[in-house]
């Protein structure tokens, strides 16, 4: 498995300008195209009908707006590809929503690079709603950047979080093509204080391990103890390992007609110190 076309998310954010760089240096030490989308978003007017004629100028007005912002990002993403020499890119004006239209283009690329919603930023909620839907629905992974910080190597450190699920194998398989560049991978399992994980994880490590050095992949293997979340264990072992990317599966819980996710994925994604690569 390689990777072959990964997509970018533009907007006018702060964080854009950052996410555009990691996207860039992926592409180039991977060998494959970039595909920077700006969805506008969409106009949500209330209906009055004696107000049908203000609304239709207000919207089309809003349209323009939208449009223009996300033409301006697309202005950017080129700029910035041609003056770092990237070799294969493009960029798409979508006219849809955000987080439908990352998804959708997602099923044709092999990575998508988003960032941590701010929790400092206006629209938090709102920018957090969107990172959640996109790892939820995307048919492929997708690589979270925290808000804070510079991150001039992604994976080169990587740390896998191993619990034998089916998510935690489709994340390792998905990260192939950036576990085969880096220089150290760490598999860490945890287990509660209480259960001799040692006994239950190891056998299942050790089938893992033998699988990746299948795949060209060399990694070391950890079973550790925890009684405390286990989001919280993950980044304290991320900090210890001066890990620069966590791979890990992205969970969900079927609430009737909605999906919300995990305890330990949620956790991540507003917590995170390091890039995170999750798969659903």
């Amino acid at each position: 498995m390689t990777y072959r076309a990964l997509l970018v998310f533009l907007d006018r954010d702060p964080l854009c300008a950052g996410r555009i760089q990691v996207a860039m240096r992926l592409a180039q030490n991977l060998d494959c195209h970039l595909v920077g989308v700006a969805p506008t978003g969409i106009v949500a007017l209330p209906l009055y009908s004696e107000a049908a004629v203000a609304l239709a100028e207000l919207s089309a007005i809003a349209w323009d707006s939208l449009r223009n912002h996300a033409e301006q990002a697309t202005r950017r993403f080129r700029d910035a590809c041609r003056a770092a020499g990237v070799k294969s890119f493009e960029a798409v004006v979508d006219e849809s929503d955000k987080a439908p239209s990352l998804v959708r283009h997602a099923h044709c690329s092999d990575l998508t690079v988003l960032s941590q919603a701010d929790p400092t930023a206006p629209g938090h909620r709102v920018a957090q709603a969107f990172v959640e839907q996109v790892v939820l629905y995307s048919a492929r992974p997708t690589l979270i950047l925290p808000y804070a910080g510079n991150f001039k190597t992604v994976g080169r450190n990587a740390m896998v979080a191993w619990d034998d699920s089916r998510e935690a194998a489709r994340a390792v398989s998905d990260a192939l093509p950036l576990l085969r560049l880096a220089d150290q991978i760490q598999i860490v399992s945890w287990s509660e204080a209480s259960v001799d994980g040692d006994k239950t994880l190891r056998p299942r490590l050790d089938a893992l391990s033998k699988w990746l050095l299948w795949q060209g992949v060399s990694a070391n293997l950890h079973v550790e103890m925890t009684d405390i979340d286990i989001a919280d264990a993950m980044l304290s072992r991320a900090a210890d390992l001066n890990t620069d990317l966590i791979v890990m599966g992205a969970y969900g819980h079927a609430r009737w007609t909605e999906r919300v996710l995990g305890g330990a994925t949620r956790g991540l994604l507003t917590s995170m110190t390091v890039p995170v690569l999750m798969s659903h």
